[in-house]
């Protein structure tokens, strides 16, 4: 697959010059500014630009489903690719979008992350999705589990477990099997975030050096670098400390641990800033959390995030349902408030009402990544659940016993599932307002 550099050539017209020289200057900065983002091109000269390439043109076979215009120096299998795609429509997006997004002419970015993993990580050139090589044994534990992700998602449509979106596995001939998933990032859009966290409520070796100030090398901190910090919610922190018990108690059944909750802040506009919500656009921003015929992202052209419930599709609002909206405009938009009573709604079928202390909604943000966003009074919130892939088996126990006899007294990672999970619980209900 071969990628169109930007510049022209010699014996061009003196206008194609300077426009090629300005193009290479704009491409050349904007190089300049990824490497010191800690974010690098993939271009020719890169380790993984065959890698990427192949990446590409497997995904846009697999994308349009079209088995004639697969490659043929190398296959590239696609698992429970319905499954996924029906997993990218419920969050709001276009399969085009999809496809322009991964299958674009810009070359994919390589991230330099910290984590101790041996996985590489890409990004698509806009930001929007990762890539990450996954070994043998993470894949088969994403798939035997899919079904009850997929239950789970479906139960809680705003939950903040990562979405993955597709699985793959590229087999070049006389070299090794290469699998990766693609996943929405968290922190998008990334333009005006200014501080990225990586928590998982321990100690043991979550601090990273910060940069210093004013640089823009990107590094993403750790627990103890959080600490004398608060995420201010107002509102919505009973729904975020009610979602991450709800989605840790479902990684412990798993019996998954050494999972990171990701952390990211910026600051609000002025204008965005203790902005009231008017009835009028309670209303529109709740049928888009919980009716996929209204979608204020696409114009109504795919569903929208969490609706993935049938019966959603065919909810109608009427004049009996105003009752059951204020109640939740009075507890700041939180639908499923414990705090809130249930209101009675006496000419209206109970059955069509959607459950939403069982759903566990929320007032959506008008974004593109809504479901990874909590807006504050003063900052807006990236937050999400990812790596769920490492289970508590014999080894892990083993290196519980061992981080016990070298860390007394302090805590670390790798713990049980139970105990991991109350711990990160902890974390948020102490670092909330």
């Amino acid at each position: 697959m071969e990628m169109s550099a930007a510049g022209g050539g010699l014996g061009m017209s003196g206008h194609r010059q300077r426009s090629g020289t300005v193009k290479r200057r704009l491409w050349g900065g904007l190089r300049q500014q990824w490497k010191l983002l800690g974010v690098f091109e993939i271009d020719q000269q890169h380790e993984f630009y065959s890698l990427t390439c192949m990446m590409k043109e497997g995904l846009a076979a697999a994308i349009e489903n079209n088995i004639n215009n697969s490659p043929t120096d190398f296959t590239m299998e696609t698992f429970a690719g319905p499954v996924f795609a029906s997993l990218r429509s419920s969050s709001g997006m276009t399969e085009q979008e999809y496809q322009q997004s991964l299958c674009s002419d810009s070359c994919y970015l390589q991230f330099i992350s910290n984590s101790k993993s041996k996985a590489d990580f890409f990004l698509t050139n806009d930001k929007r999705f990762f890539l990450k090589t996954q070994n043998k044994r993470e894949i088969k534990f994403l798939l035997t589990n899919l079904k009850i992700y997929m239950e789970h998602l479906r139960k809680f449509p705003h939950s903040l477990l990562v979405k993955f979106l597709g699985v793959h596995r590229i087999k070049i001939p006389r070299r090794s099997k290469k699998y990766f998933i693609v996943m929405q990032s968290v922190f998008y859009p990334d333009d005006r975030i200014n501080a990225r966290y990586d928590i998982k409520g321990c100690e043991v070796s979550r601090w990273t050096e910060p940069t210093p100030e004013g640089s823009q090398i990107i590094v993403v901190l750790k627990d103890l670098n959080f600490e004398g910090q608060f995420v201010i919610l107002d509102r919505q922190r009973q729904w975020l400390l009610q979602q991450v018990e709800i989605d840790t108690h479902f990684l412990q059944t798993l019996n998954v641990l050494d999972y990171s909750l990701l952390l990211a802040h910026q600051p609000l506009h002025q204008d965005e800033r203790h902005q009231s919500i008017s009835f009028a656009t309670l209303i529109m921003r709740t049928k888009k959390s919980v009716n996929p015929g209204c979608s204020l992202l696409h114009g109504g052209m795919a569903p929208v995030p969490g609706a993935i419930l049938e019966d959603d599709s065919t909810f109608n609002w009427s004049e009996t349902d105003w009752s059951y909206l204020a109640a939740g405009a009075s507890c700041g938009g939180r639908l499923n408030s414990q705090a809130c009573p249930e209101p009675s709604v006496p000419s209206c079928d109970a059955a069509q009402l959607p459950d939403f202390r069982a759903q566990n909604r929320r007032l959506l943000p008008n974004l593109k990544n809504p479901l990874h966003v909590i807006d504050g009074p003063e900052e807006r919130y990236f937050i999400g659940i990812i790596d769920i892939f490492t289970v508590y088996g014999f080894k892990k126990r083993l290196e519980h016993l061992w981080k016990r006899l070298r860390h007394p007294g302090r805590s670390f990672s790798t713990v049980s599932p139970q105990t991991y999970c109350l711990r990160l619980c902890h974390w948020v209900q102490d670092h909330t307002k």
